[in-house]
């Protein structure tokens, strides 16, 4: 059974339609990578997954339940969670403090102090935990965020352009996270720009364009793919 199944999604805002009858599975513990230019489509899509926007038509299917109607929080409990592309880290406090917060609903006392030592350890932010997360650096920050959304054990994690203003090092770094995520069996879907970032996570890869399903495939077949080049990478092709 697929993970997520998303079956003829569409989207409308007003006159423009930004969700054009999406089709697309991901299989349990698939790394999943959707790129394509800007305006193509995939931050909404992404909030139709999540509950945010909900779609003119269309089912969304999570582990073969449908949560086309369910709210975020419902999504959210069923084992969906989400890394936007801006931090939402709490700034006033400290990336210590930022952790409790995400998983202190699951986990007290020493499971608690346990868990945060453990997230601590993965995202190599021990020696910042006492530092106030609006001091840390951008990717930091992005990684403690990322923390704090795989604090919930989610079954899919849903993130939305991850490595956006990193170096080439915090990217690599970043990719060996999401793959150490992986190879622990969380199913990953990300939104990416950076294509040094697909090209070292993605097991598959989905263009959108114009809010349409535009290609799929390996990475090794989407940069083959002169229609996609033409599209996404601004090439000129006959």
């Amino acid at each position: 059974m697929s993970l997520l199944e998303l079956r003829k999604l569409n989207k409308h805002f007003g006159g423009l339609h930004v969700t054009n009858a999406v089709d697309l599975t991901l299989e349990p513990g698939e790394i999943h990578c959707l790129i394509g230019p800007n305006g193509a489509g995939k931050s909404t899509l992404f909030r139709l997954i999540l509950g945010e926007h909900h779609p003119g038509s269309g089912e969304i299917l999570f582990a073969g339940e449908n949560i086309t109607a369910l709210k975020s929080f419902a999504r959210i409990h069923r084992g969906l969670s989400v890394k936007f592309q801006v931090p939402g880290v709490f700034k006033g406090l400290s990336v210590r403090q930022n952790l409790e917060i995400a998983l202190q609903s699951r986990h007290r006392g020493a499971e608690l102090e346990a868990e945060i030592g453990r997230l601590l350890g993965f995202l190599g932010l021990e020696s910042e935990q006492a530092q106030t997360a609006g001091n840390l650096s951008h990717g930091q920050k992005q990684w403690l965020e990322i923390g704090m959304a795989i604090s919930l054990k989610p079954r899919l994690l849903l993130l939305d352009e991850p490595t956006a203003g990193m170096s080439p090092e915090e990217t690599r770094m970043t990719g060996e996270m999401v793959q150490r995520l992986n190879a622990d069996g969380m199913t990953v879907l990300a939104i990416e720009h950076d294509m040094a970032f697909v090209r070292q996570v993605a097991q598959r890869v989905t263009v959108l364009h114009l809010g349409q399903v535009f290609a799929q495939g390996s990475i090794d077949e989407i940069v083959a793919d002169e229609r996609v080049a033409a599209i996404y990478l601004g090439q000129a092709h006959a």
